[in-house]
């Protein structure tokens, strides 16, 4: 063996990247667990009721003026890149629109 006069460099360990649960958890981004997408996502909603409400112009023609909406089924929660149902993260995805 030779001695170069160096410190020998200390290796760092290499560590697996959270899971999304624990991501999520930490307050940080939703991450699909199946690919990896932390951008692009949507939501359905089964069984909705929508109300629009119009007014009808003096050439016979429609404006909508307003409309409202009520959800009485279930919701589901899908990464807009694999689609895979991510409705676990729902809760959180909710908690975090603005």
């Amino acid at each position: 063996m030779t001695f170069t006069g160096r410190k020998p460099r200390s290796r760092k360990k290499k560590t697996a990247p959270p899971s999304a649960a624990a991501l999520v958890r930490m307050g940080r981004r939703i991450v699909c667990p199946h690919c990896g997408n932390d951008r692009h996502f949507f939501e359905v909603a089964e069984e909705v009721m929508l109300t629009t409400r119009y007014v009808q112009n003096e050439d016979g023609s429609f404006t909508p003026q307003s409309d409202d909406s009520q959800i009485l089924g279930d919701i589901r929660f899908y990464c807009a890149e694999c689609n895979a149902d991510l409705s676990q993260y729902h809760g959180r995805f909710v908690e975090m629109l603005f």
